[in-house]
């Protein structure tokens, strides 16, 4: 058996450690001197030693520790904490392309018109009609009838607040003609479906979203913007993006006013 001076030498831990461990419960001497209180250690310790230093730098708290060399939930434990780090690194790798996005951004001259974000788009109920647009301002006689035939159907059908309107667009890609559309709300509860229209819970997903201010026929310089963007940054595009209107002809005159945002499901 070694004294703890040497068994501290022998391990590298400091004797203010394996006091601490001792105190907190982990790691008992194997046994102590009643006569002058020394504390002695054996070299089988050291692979607990090893194995409390190895549960620390993984992350693991004290407490936590504890539990395991007590045989408690360590396969579970061990689960959550992989899938934390899996979470951050997620969460860091988002960080960094970001971060290279907005040099690239700032070198090309101050701030440029577009800037990506990545969100969580929540789960939502909407009521949608899937239509072949010959060209964007038919959106502007659609959308009302389609608005004023739903309220018609469902009398007490309420949107969500704040409101959710967007556009799916299953072309994948931005078209001048033929656009293949799906014109959605978000509502607070499910309605009656007829002619088309359809009733539908929408699972939240992770989406790049860059804001277009201005005229539907200049979204295309955005498009460019958040596909290039996704091309750089090694994401992968899993649903036809989306356009949610914020301000449009329904509340401000000027078309320069009109704010849009282009909401592009990743991974």
């Amino acid at each position: 058996m070694y004294k703890i001076g040497l068994f501290s030498k022998i391990s590298q831990t400091t004797i203010k450690t394996l006091r601490f461990y001792d105190e907190a419960g982990l790691l008992k001497p194997e046994s102590i001197d009643p006569m002058n209180g020394y504390r002695y250690y054996t070299t089988g310790q050291l692979f607990i030693l090893h194995r409390i230093r190895s549960l620390r730098q993984i992350g693991f708290s004290i407490d936590e520790i504890r539990e395991i060399l007590t045989g408690q939930n360590e396969d579970q434990m061990i689960a959550q904490r992989r899938q934390e780090l899996q979470r951050r690194l997620e969460q860091a790798s988002e960080q960094l392309s970001l971060i290279n996005q907005y040099i690239i951004e700032r070198k090309e001259g101050a701030i440029m018109k577009y800037q990506a974000v990545i969100k969580d788009l929540p789960e939502c109920i909407v009521f949608s009609k899937r239509v072949i647009l010959p060209r964007y301002d038919a959106l502007f006689e659609i959308m009302p009838a389609l608005g004023e035939e739903i309220t018609q159907a469902n009398p007490g059908i309420a949107c969500t607040v704040p409101e959710y309107c967007f556009n799916i667009y299953h072309d994948r890609e931005h078209r001048h003609e033929n656009i293949d559309t799906e014109i959605c709300q978000a509502v607070t509860a499910f309605g009656k479906s007829e002619n088309g229209i359809v009733f539908k819970k929408i699972p939240s997903t992770k989406a790049i979203c860059t804001l277009h201010k201005g005229s539907y026929n200049d979204l295309g310089a955005a498009y460019s913007f958040i596909f290039r963007w996704i091309a750089e940054n090694n994401y992968e595009i899993t649903e036809p993006p989306r356009e949610s209107y914020i301000d449009g002809i329904w509340n401000k005159e000027n078309e320069a006013d009109w704010l849009t945002e282009i909401q592009i499901p990743i991974r």
